[in-house]
């Protein structure tokens, strides 16, 4: 007797291996990471030689993201089925598999990114190192920082990228299966590593930097989700019912999509949207109300993004290509 499934769902189906919350944590801290690493580049490429200070407040951001990495990628590794046959998935190389490019580039880009935070630390701030061991490798990688800045730029964005690629590429779940998903997680990315450096910043110039380029990153968040959701509305029937929950109010998915446009779009840009006409080395204006709202923005930032993954992953299985 032969079976064939056609209503493949959390539901319906509770055997089949889904995708759950650890796929959420793992995508929301590869696409954090991701962002650290190129806002920090952009830092450090930004900053002169005569203005070394401009990367004091990015040292930490270039040490917290090969952890972070290494956090999210624990999560995935949770997923798996045989988790200690993982080291197979480094013997081969699938040129036509993104998954394998990505579990490629992340093996490769976590050493890469820790020798960057290492390159990042100065002699002033060798101090944080525990090990002797560590303050001697982060003397020999501090002259090579530029080109690791370089290095980790591009890395950041491949990660960034490779989130939304992940989902993109499975054709039988509608809600993934659109070209604009990989740019909204890498902008998603850059917005999220923004806002970490504005909370663990301690100049206010460094906040003012970031905010306003966070102030960007929201404005092309929200064009790109526009026209992800009118591309799915227009599109055939399966993909118009895939988009549907987070449009129908009795939709307990209903209430993700009001928390994401709230607040990860339109509460932070209400709340910043006026530093734009503030100078950076005008101080004056960065008083304790205005830094609280930087940081207030910032949190809402990443509470969005982890919200509007969480959402996805779960959302996406719920209607299939038909």
């Amino acid at each position: 007797m032969e079976i064939t499934i056609t209503g493949v769902n959390a539901i319906t189906y509770p055997s089949l291996h889904i995708w759950n919350w650890t796929v959420s944590v793992y995508l929301f801290c590869g696409g954090l990471a991701a962002g650290l690493l190129i806002m920090s580049a952009i830092a450090n490429l930004r900053a002169g030689p005569a203005n070394p200070e401009d990367r004091v407040d990015t040292v930490r951001a270039a040490l917290l993201a090969p952890f972070v990495l290494m956090f999210g990628m624990f999560f995935i590794w949770l997923d798996l089925e045989r988790h200690f046959n993982t080291y197979w998935f480094f013997l081969s190389f699938e040129p036509a598999a993104p998954m394998s490019w990505g579990g490629w580039g992340l093996g490769l880009g976590l050493p890469l990114s820790l020798a960057y935070a290492l390159s990042n630390v100065s002699q002033e701030h060798r101090q944080w190192l525990r090990f002797d061991f560590l303050k001697e490798l982060a003397a020999w990688l501090n002259p090579y920082l530029k080109p690791l800045a370089k290095i980790v730029f591009a890395l950041g964005i491949f990660i960034g990228i490779y989130t939304g690629v992940l989902l993109s590429v499975l054709v039988a779940r509608p809600l993934w299966n659109t070209p604009v998903l990989p740019i909204h997680c890498l902008v998603s990315a850059l917005a999220t590593g923004a806002a970490v450096i504005i909370l663990i910043a301690t100049r206010g110039s460094t906040q003012l930097f970031f905010t306003k380029i966070n102030l960007w990153l929201i404005t092309t968040d929200l064009i790109l989700m526009v026209f992800d959701f009118l591309g799915h509305l227009t599109s055939g029937a399966s993909h118009r019912e895939s988009i549907l929950p987070f449009f129908t109010y009795t939709s307990q998915y209903f209430v993700f999509g009001v928390a994401f446009v709230l607040i990860a779009l339109l509460f932070p840009l209400a709340l910043v949207s006026m530093l734009l006409c503030v100078k950076e080395g005008n101080k004056g204006e960065l008083s304790g109300a205005t830094r609280f709202r930087m940081k207030l923005s910032a949190v809402m930032v990443l509470a969005a993004a982890f919200i509007i993954r969480l959402a996805w992953v779960y959302a996406g299985q719920l209607t299939k290509l038909s």
